[in-house]
This record gives structure tokens, sequence and C-alpha cells, in this order.
């Protein structure tokens, strides 16, 4: 290893994160931050990291690009076969984490997944790009395959049999994660982070977000 990479530093200074800037809401924080991501032109302000677990008990992660915010939860899209959808098919829960770099900011969601319905699936597939549509067709996402020619061909033969009006194949839809955990990450100087947690409460009137600040 190139001894350099232990010498790395970095001073995180552009902003600040305390208890009474932060709204009590953990979505309506995060949507702050996203906004802030998407006015500051970050690339990619959307794409986030999925962790999930298999039945062996081995976490993977990838990333993925949110498609739906709202107060049901996060909303992706995927092929249901993937190894990510069979290992959400055996455990619905997952975590999911948003680096946004150049704002010096983390946000981490943790809670259980549950498919997106189905006419809303479909209305998502059929906004998508036709290419990306074929796309869902051709690829056998997850699966070992000869070589790049298997989905070029596959794209041809699906693009020839549904021409410009390819349905949604039943093994692609969406899925939600329903948050029960979040943390809003902001970087500061001497690694003194400011680290605010929204964990979900069963109260007796109800349930409710306690928001706790975490040592860094």
């Amino acid at each position: 290893m190139d001894p350099r990479i232990a010498d790395l530093r970095k001073s995180y200074e552009r902003a600040e994160l305390d208890e009474q800037a932060a709204h009590a809401d953990p979505l309506r924080q995060f949507e702050t931050w996203l906004q802030q991501a998407i006015d500051g032109q970050v690339p990619e302000p959307n794409a986030m990291t999925l962790a999930t677990v298999g039945a062996d008990g081995r976490p993977s992660t990838r990333v993925v690009l949110v498609k739906g915010v709202d107060a049901r939860g996060i909303a992706w899209y995927t092929n249901f076969n993937s190894r990510k959808g069979q290992e959400l098919a055996g455990n619905p829960f997952a975590a999911l984490q948003f680096h946004w770099v150049e704002l010096e900011r983390v946000v981490r969601i943790e809670g259980r997944v549950e498919r997106v319905a189905d006419a809303e699936a479909d209305a998502y597939y059929a906004s998508r790009p036709l290419d990306s549509r074929i796309g869902a067709w051709a690829s056998p996402q997850s699966q070992v395959i000869g070589g790049r020619t298997v989905l070029v061909a596959q794209a041809a033969r699906y693009a020839a049999q549904f021409a410009l009006h390819p349905p949604r194949p039943p093994h692609w839809g969406g899925f939600r994660l329903v948050p029960d955990r979040w943390e809003f990450w902001q970087g500061r100087k001497s690694r003194l982070h400011d680290r605010l947690r929204y964990r979900l409460d069963a109260g007796e009137s109800g349930a409710v977000w306690v928001r706790e600040r975490l040592a860094p």
C-alpha cells in the first residue's frame, strides 16, 4: 500500500449542524439537505449506497438512485431477481447512505423495506427512456453472462419484440424503505463532527421521533 494514503487529511469547515437549526422531523431535514445538494450541483445528488444482508449473514452494498422521497419513505427501482432483490425478499430490512462530499455531509437511514405498488412502478417505468425500458428486459441482473454481446443481443431481441412500447417486466419494480432511524452527519473541524440521530419511539400517544446528539 502506498504509505501516502495514511497521510491523507482534510479539515471539515463548511457548515455546522445543531439541534436548534435542525428540523424536528427527519424527513424535512433530509429534504432540505437533498435540495441543497441539488442546488449546489453536487454530482448525482440522488445516488445512495444500499446495504442488504443475505441468508448467509453476509452484508453487501451497491450504489442505486433514489427515485422517490415522501412521507412513505425512500423509493428506488431494480430487478427483483438481482442479488439485492433476492436478499430483500429474504430479509426485508436495509440501510441507506447518502454522501455529499462537496457539502461534507452524510445521511444514514435504516428501516424495513416493502415493494412499491404495481401502479406506481408502472408509472415510473413508463417515464423512463426507451433504451432503459428495453434494458430492464435485456439484463439478467447479477447473473453470470458470457460477455457483453449477450446483453447487446438481448437488447436487440426485445427491441424488435416490443418496438416503442415495452411493458414493465414482471421481474422489475420498486422498493421503498420505511425509516425508523435517521442520522445526519456534518463534518466539523478537529474531527469533532456533528451527528444528530432520529429514532422512532413508540410512545403512549403514538410513534414520535426522538432526536439525539451522538459523539463523533
